[in-house]
């Protein structure tokens, strides 16, 4: 034992100068190398270098391995360096580079794999740091181009029919849930994991570290990776080794880095989705249907007091199939013109009187139809505005009852396979152009466009006064009865011409007061003088203070007796109502004439009525209300307040769209909460926000084929706003139960009228081209069967139509579950934060099974 320890010493003692010689040369050479290192990239050495390991390595092993495990102190100078001049390397430098850095990293692996956990924490920590702005830099690049290019497609968010991605899938998938047409989902977070599988397989274990490859060719700079690739060709064998494996690596950096993008760019994604399908954050509340109220209007249901219960129905016991719905056909006298409320056959024999048209009134049946109304035999997509106001497809609305009656005042025609509108009728046969003209030569002051934008059309016929009133930038609201004149409503909605089945009779007209800025009635020989004048009081009532009434009819210039019992009956009637006769004007190439009526713009007149005949309404009584309510041979006086309703001229159009009326004052709450005035104008800047940034562009809708446009719930007017410089109409519905902001929408320029959606709507079926319900549905569903105003929707909307519906995602759910079992197509759907929307588009499916519906049957 002690021979061995001797013998230890001794050789100790005689390597002893051998020793001090090696590791003052090993010394030397590491001080070389921390100057070279130090001089020529301007590094940090990492913390805890591990040398023990390298023994057997060469020297330049050793440094190029040290090197590797280093990371780079970048200063400001460096990122805006890396900002100013990624493009000045070629294309295949910076694609090898992601190659050679594999390399290395493998190269390294098993230095890495001796390093304890808590080592790796620390150096990842490091390195984050240390690499934080030149990051930043590269992700506002990346964040400029993403959302430049977001900016320019059509909703980069969502994905449409077939799949197809309207942008980034990155952005698509970094909020919210989008459904493409087969149901498919992709939630947040799939998108990336898609992406960086691939890589994610091929090599487990550094990814769930989180140091491996991916990390480090995200975090290398471009002058690093031009230095790493040169020297990278001096390490042949880990090449060699890395071959197998490059390719994998590749394409997990290019996963890794688009996830890395994704990621980094979060809030700038949210804004463009945000921006794109839902308000902008500023704006956010005003989908927020929880914090909705009536603010300072109020309902037509406190207005008109008059409105029925509620009708509390569930799913009908015998819908069984397809989902849960087991369609048929409406088994009805009217056929494919079945109008729910007016052809109420059960309820129109019961009446005990029809001298007032009570029979063309809506009845409306106890519960709501749940039948589909049929097609037309060979009906087809109708023909696009413009040239469907000259002529229709007759297989579309097969009715030549007019054709027979009217052909010969330039109605209606049939022309092969077609209906043909020459552009006249019984006032002016020789093209509604021409009268329009006239009308404006007698009155200047009517300014078609400007001061006289929305009108109100009597007994319409086919509406081709409205339908060329379009070319003089004025939006004409056109009603007739469903009478023996068959059809002519539904030719005018066919044609793509505003229109409503409606008759003056017992009730009020489903319209504000005070809203109409002139009045037409060409031939529509209505009785307006008997009983007192309540018909013409009922025009009165909605007829803006200062409004003109153009009554072209044969009382003004023909001279049978009875014409000049009716002219002389008129005369008296609108005298006593303060209305002054500006002019009677005969138009020469008609052979017409027309009186055009002025209503007064203060209560001057009616102060100084020796009699108060017609009398004036009590203050009790209350213009606006509506809905079913009679009536009333009274006037209501002129506001004189200049901050009321009606006692100034709206804005010229148009201006009067975007500038918040006169009268709403910052004292009352708007629907969403906020002051009135500034409840408008956030309402507006939402609609043409996400009007433009998703209707228009992100749902695949040809607007070229969209004419007829429905805002089921209309608020303020706001959608129907954004949709201004499209050739398009939309009828506003407020309903019933709802703020009653209709006569906002009529003072902005914009027309429509109160329903309750218990109920059908009072038009021919196939009338829309596309329907738009914000939230409309979350509400309708607490008062009456959902399926019923789904059927409704089926009912009015026109095959290859579409529907929008914005509204939270259960009821989104339940409404696509209930069109799809009617074969409808789902072109778009998307969801975020329990919030929906989703486009879909009537197919031209029909059942075959029949339902008879009794109280339809004549």
């Amino acid at each position: 034992m002690a021979l061995g320890r001797y013998t230890r010493v001794d050789g100790r003692k005689s390597l002893t100068s051998y020793c001090s010689t090696i590791t003052l040369v090993f010394f030397v050479a590491l001080c070389l190398v921390g100057v070279w290192v130090m001089t020529s990239s301007s590094v940090v050495p990492a913390q805890d270098m591990n040398l023990s390991n390298q023994e057997s390595k060469t020297v330049d092993t050793k440094i190029e391995d040290t090197k590797n495990d280093l990371k780079p102190q970048v200063t400001e100078n460096d990122s805006q360096q890396f900002k100013d001049n990624p493009g000045d390397l070629p294309e295949d430098a910076t694609k090898g580079d992601g190659n050679t850095n594999t390399a290395q990293d493998e190269s390294k692996s098993d230095v890495k794999e001796n390093t304890n956990q808590s080592d790796q924490t620390t150096e990842n920590n490091v390195k984050e740091n240390q690499i934080e702005k030149p990051e930043e830099s590269e992700n506002k690049i990346t964040e400029l181009e993403e959302a430049s290019k977001t900016e320019t497609e059509n909703d980069g968010n969502v994905k449409t029919e077939g799949g197809e991605s309207k942008g980034g899938d990155r952005e698509s998938n970094s909020e919210g849930e989008t459904k493409t047409e087969g149901g498919e989902k992709k939630t947040e977070g799939q998108e990336e994991s898609k992406q960086s599988s691939e890589g994610k397989n091929a090599n487990s274990s550094e990814n769930e570290n989180k140091s491996g490859a991916t990390e480090s060719s995200e975090e290398t700079t471009q002058e690093d990776k031009v230095e790493e690739t040169t020297e990278t060709n001096q390490d042949k064998e880990a090449e060699q080794k890395s071959t197998e494996n490059e390719k994998t690596e590749t394409n997990q950096d290019k996963g890794s880095e688009q996830s890395s993008t994704a990621n980094k760019s979060d809030d700038q994604a949210k804004n463009i989705i945000s921006n794109d399908v839902f308000p902008e954050e500023t704006l956010s509340e005003i989908l927020n249907e929880t914090t909705t109220h009536n603010g300072a209007f109020s309902t037509q249901t406190v207005e008109s007091k008059n409105e029925k219960e509620a009708q509390q129905s569930s799913l009908p016991k015998d819908q069984k199939e397809q989902g849960g719905y087991n369609w048929k056909l409406c088994n009805v006298t009217a056929g494919p013109d079945y109008i729910p409320c007016l052809d109420n056959w059960d309820a129109i024999k019961h009446l005990q009187t029809t001298k007032h048209y009570e029979h063309r009134e809506r009845h409306c049946p106890e519960e709501a139809p749940t039948c589909l109304v049929a097609l037309p035999q060979g009906y087809k997509s109708p023909i696009k505005w413009p040239k469907s106001r000259e002529k229709i497809w007759y297989t579309n609305v097969p009715h030549t009852k007019l054709v027979e009656v009217k052909g010969h005042q330039n109605w209606v025609k049939v022309s092969g396979d077609y209906l043909t509108f020459p552009g006249g009728g019984t006032q002016f046969k020789h093209g509604a152009l021409h009268y329009i003209d006239f009308i404006m030569d007698s009155v200047p002051d009517i300014q078609w466009g400007k001061r006289s934008r929305v009108i109100l059309d009597v007994g319409c016929g086919v509406a081709s006064f409205g339908g060329f009133l379009f070319d003089r930038d004025v939006l004409t609201m056109s009603f007739a009865p469903k009478d023996e004149h068959e059809a002519q409503v539904q030719f005018a909605l066919e044609r793509g011409i505003p229109a409503i089945s409606a008759v003056m009779g017992t009730l009020r007209l489903p319209f504000p007061g005070r809203v109409f800025d002139a009045i037409h009635c060409a031939r529509c020989r209505v009785p307006w003088h008997i009983e007192g004048g309540k018909l013409l009081l009922e025009l009165n009532r909605v007829l803006r203070p200062g409004g003109y009434f153009v009554w072209s009819a044969t009382p003004v210039y023909q001279k049978l007796a009875e014409d000049v019992g009716i002219w002389e009956a008129m005369k008296a009637l609108t005298k006593s109502m303060c209305w002054k006769l500006i002019t009677i004007k005969k138009d020469r190439l008609n052979k017409v004439g027309a009186a055009i009526y002025q209503k007064p713009t203060s209560n001057e007149c009616y102060d100084k009525r020796s009699q108060n005949d017609p009398p004036l309404c009590p203050d009790s009584d209350d213009p606006n209300a509506a809905w079913n309510v009679p009536l009333q041979s009274c006037m209501h006086k002129i506001p004189v307040d200049t901050s009321e309703r009606g006692s100034q001229w709206p804005e010229q159009w148009p201006a009067r769209l975007e500038k918040p009326p006169y009268w709403l004052k910052s004292s009352q709450v708007g629907v969403y909460g906020k002051a009135a005035p500034d409840d408008f104008t956030a309402d507006y800047d939402h609609w043409k926000h996400a009007v433009t940034k998703s209707y228009l562009n992100g749902m695949g809708i040809n607007w070229s084929s969209v004419r007829n446009v429905m805002d089921m719930r209309a608020v303020y007017g706001g959608f129907a706003a954004a949709l201004k410089d499209l050739n398009v109409w939309v009828m506003n519905v407020v309903s019933v139960d709802s703020p009653d902001t209709l006569p906002i929408i009529y003072e902005r320029g914009l027309f429509g009228m109160y329903h309750d959606w218990c109920e059908s709507f009072s038009t021919y079926p196939r009338s829309y081209d596309l329907l738009h319900a914000d939230h409309l549905f979350s509400k309708v569903k607490k008062r009456c069967n959902l399926v019923a105003v789904i059927t409704e929707v089926d009912r009015i909307l026109r095959p290859e139509g579409k529907l929008i519906i914005r509204d939270n995602v259960e009821i989104i759910g339940e409404v696509e579950n209930i069109v799809r079992s009617m074969h409808w197509k789902v072109r778009f759907t998307y969801s975020k934060d329990k919030q929906g929307l989703l486009c879909i588009q009537k197919s031209f499916w029909r059942p075959t099974e029949l339902q008879t519906i009794i109280s339809a049957i004549a």
